[in-house]
């Protein structure tokens, strides 16, 4: 199988459609899509059934697992995947009708010799008026650099990701025991840490629309209800240098705000890989730049 299709879904039996029918389109043919239930109580299995009764011409795995958070739906999916390439789509997107056979030129533009340096290929996401989301570079089709170097190539904002499947099965999210999400960010800085470089191009493959109850909408309090996931997170971004001086102590005491009221300063330390006292300090004093910042404003203020 070339490609794996993989959507992980929540309670989104009726917007499956649209995907269903982007899959039925596609000018390529050569893929299966897997459906991974993560614990809906809505009719998903039913609409999937249905969907499976029409014979497309793809094969539709389905299965239905508690709840547990959508890294732990792509960690499944991902060992079940057949495809050579693995590409996610949520419950709320659909691809354009030449997504894959697009993919699948670019990714043979690769050298078979060099493969093994690449995480996989990346295009671009639209909304439904065809305007990209986000923003990329111009003048080149085609561009290599790792998940930490897109800032610096103006690659910025959601992008569609297609990764080798034996790739991201070495990558896979960490589960944390009562937490059920964790960004994918964790996994591409481990990826780009050990050089795997993606292959960047300028189409745009798949269509999505942001929805308030979605994630990207939510992540923000998904963020604080997982504390050790996000504490990976801003771990990593201080140890990849995504964060320092001032902005990284900003991000260090939002995090010791939202948590302090659940977790001792201990456990913060630890879920952000920071020495406690060094920790507890720098937060303090953070706190008391903030209060002179704002009796600064006050009295400039008149």
């Amino acid at each position: 199988m070339r490609f794996t299709v993989f959507t992980p879904t929540y309670n989104r039996a009726e917007l499956l459609w649209d995907l269903y029918y982007s899959l039925c389109r596609q000018s390529f043919r050569d893929f299966e899509w897997i459906i991974i239930d993560d614990g809906s109580t809505d009719n998903t299995a039913a609409v999937v059934q249905e969907m499976q009764s029409l014979n497309p011409f793809f094969p539709i795995i389905y299965k239905k697992v508690p709840n547990g958070g959508k890294h732990r739906a792509w960690n499944l999916g991902v060992d079940m995947a057949s495809g050579e390439l693995f590409f996610g789509c949520d419950s709320d997107d659909y691809l354009t009708d030449d997504a894959l056979e697009i993919a699948d030129k670019i990714e043979k533009t690769i050298p078979l010799n060099e493969r093994d340096l690449y995480a996989g290929i990346c295009g671009l996401k639209g909304d439904k008026s065809s305007q990209i989301i986000g923003k990329t570079f111009d003048g080149e089709d085609i561009r290599d650099m790792t998940y930490l170097e897109r800032s610096q190539n103006n690659a910025i904002g959601d992008k569609s990701e297609v990764f080798y499947s034996a790739v991201w099965k070495k990558y896979k999210y960490q589960e944390f025991e009562g937490e059920n999400f964790i960004t994918e960010a964790t996994s591409l800085y481990r990826m780009a840490l050990d050089g795997l470089k993606i292959r960047f191009f300028n189409s745009i493959i798949k269509i999505c629309e942001y929805r308030p109850d979605g994630l990207t909408a939510n992540s923000r309090e998904k963020f604080a209800a997982n504390p050790k996931g996000w504490g990976l997170y801003i771990s990593q971004r201080i140890r990849f240098r995504q964060l320092s001086g001032l902005g990284k102590w900003d991000v260090l005491t939002d995090y010791y705000e939202h948590c302090r009221d659940r977790l001792s300063i201990l456990q913060m330390a630890r879920n952000l890989h920071q020495n406690v006292a060094s920790y507890y300090l720098g937060v303090q004093l953070t706190k008391i730049r903030y209060r002179l910042n704002r009796l600064k404003q006050s009295v400039l203020g008149g």
